[in-house]
């Protein structure tokens, strides 16, 4: 190939490097030559990776692994095979450990991981900064001091039946000023050891997210938990149990510097009024998912208390009505720009009620009425007209909107970046061919590929338009 014989390696690597990693080219360089296929491997910073035992040998992945020497960015998901090995995800580990020196994100998503690979790890990869890992019980964190470029960490905690939480005491405790900024933790059970000296150690948290979480960890975690508070910024629980109650109170008392808060809960009793009622953060983006626990006098006070709100997300708030949503879009302020209303039903609550949020925030970037089963053009349409301003809608599910109101998206909505019309049955291929052809802006489109005809895809082609259908 006289490509291949007229560029060296440097200039050949730098325009390996600049390739999409989705483009058709891609895929076919390693088919080239041996050549193209080790300078593309030395050019790569990206890899994903499905690995099981009965594919993958620990001597082979780390022999893979050294030929991308410029690896940042590892993901890694092991599947079953049938030669099931209980220590496999610790042998990905360990090869990881030895081959990418210069690895800044992992993410391995496997079954849980021992503790002498995530110390081979934490000494081997001194620019790991973003970190996603399952751990069993018992735990252990110490390793995490020696990780001193970790900003952002996933822990999923993974139970083993039967066993007996017993850690050493000199594992269990440690001393350190970690530097990390986002913390997210699954699967805390009540009573967990090992998690005082981790909420001692992260003072410079940012966010802190907990799923499925039950406790905090066990009686001496109760009262370093606040440690991290100092600088928090987002939080985020979702279905945590009992413990939301508590975590709220602590808020209120211990975070002046909360500016984010999404809260997931389906069993009831979160006692939401005294957080909004009683803290002394000023909250710019709310997002709620409760069902049994929010009402209308939770949207007023909300309205009253955070009017620096710039972003709001309901979905399913089956207890409040269309009385409600308006008077709080008539007391919040005008600068919202992100608004969610997913599953609310808003057309059964109250006609005129899309009208009135259409006209209060005029300033609106994104809206998300997913899943409003009874929505029709006409409400639509009409909040439409006012909200000239939005880059993105999303309507995922509506199933009562026609073409009608997908015209109108175009012609109201001339800044319009990504869209989402997947499972809209009343949106037709024709439509949607005219929605592509007209919405100069448009970057990202959800639609059923059925709905996509051969001169919507030539289109999307030439605007460089993803289309979606997940």
């Amino acid at each position: 190939m006289e490509i291949d014989r007229i560029l060296c390696d440097e200039p050949l690597q730098e325009i390996l490097r600049r390739i999409p990693l989705r483009s058709t080219f891609a895929a076919n360089v390693s088919l080239v030559s041996k050549r193209w296929l080790r300078l593309y491997r030395s050019s790569k910073s990206f890899l994903q990776l499905r690995l099981s035992p009965d594919n993958c040998k620990p001597p082979s992945l780390s022999s893979f692994l050294s030929q991308f020497p410029c690896l940042f960015y590892l993901l890694v998901t092991v599947v079953a095979g049938g030669n099931d090995v209980s220590n496999f995800p610790d042998q990905i580990l360990l090869s990881v450990a030895s081959s990418c020196p210069k690895l800044k994100t992992l993410h391995l998503f496997s079954d849980p991981v021992s503790l002498f690979p995530l110390i081979s790890l934490s000494t081997s990869c001194p620019q790991l900064n973003s970190l996603y890992i399952a751990q069993a019980r018992p735990f252990s964190f110490h390793w995490l001091v020696f990780l001193h470029s970790l900003k952002y960490i996933t822990i999923v905690f993974t139970p083993v039946p039967g066993e007996v939480e017993q850690v050493d005491a000199l594992q269990r405790n440690f001393d350190a000023a970690l530097k990390l900024g986002t913390l997210v933790l699954d699967g805390i059970q009540h009573c967990d050891f090992g998690f005082d000296s981790l909420w001692k150690s992260c003072k410079n948290l940012k966010t802190l997210k907990l799923y499925r979480c039950n406790g905090i960890g066990d009686d001496t975690s109760a009262s370093s938990f606040v440690d991290c508070f100092n600088g928090l910024q987002e939080v985020e629980l979702k279905w945590c149990g009992s413990i939301v109650n508590d975590i709220l109170m602590r808020l209120v008392e211990n975070c002046t510097s909360l500016n984010s808060l999404v809260i997931y809960h389906e069993g009831g009793g979160v006692d939401l009024y005294h957080f909004i009622a009683q803290s002394r953060c000023d909250l710019r983006k709310l997002d709620l998912f409760l069902p049994l626990d929010l009402e209308n006098n939770h949207l007023l006070a909300l309205a009253e208390k955070f009017r620096g709100l710039s972003s709001l997300r309901l979905d399913s708030c089956f207890l409040v009505n269309g009385e409600g949503l308006k008077t709080m879009a008539l007391t919040m302020s005008s600068k919202l720009e992100e608004l969610a209303l997913r599953n609310c039903e808003v057309e059964v609550l109250e006609p005129g009620l899309l009208a009135t949020f259409g006209q209060r925030f005029r300033n609106l970037r994104k809206l998300d009425l997913s899943y409003n089963e009874t929505l029709v053009d006409k409400e639509f349409i009409s909040m439409l007209a006012l909200c000239n301003c939005l880059r993105e809608l999303l309507v995922r599910g509506c199933e009562g909107l026609t073409n009608a109101a997908l015209v109108s998206m175009f012609k109201s909505c001339k800044q319009l970046e990504t869209v989402d019309i997947m499972n809209c049955p009343g949106f037709g291929a024709e439509a949607v061919e005219l929605f592509v052809l007209n919405c100069l802006q448009l970057r990202v489109i959800f639609v059923e590929e059925s709905k996509v005809s051969d001169v919507s895809k030539s289109w999307c082609s030439k605007k460089l338009v993803a289309v979606l259908n997940v």
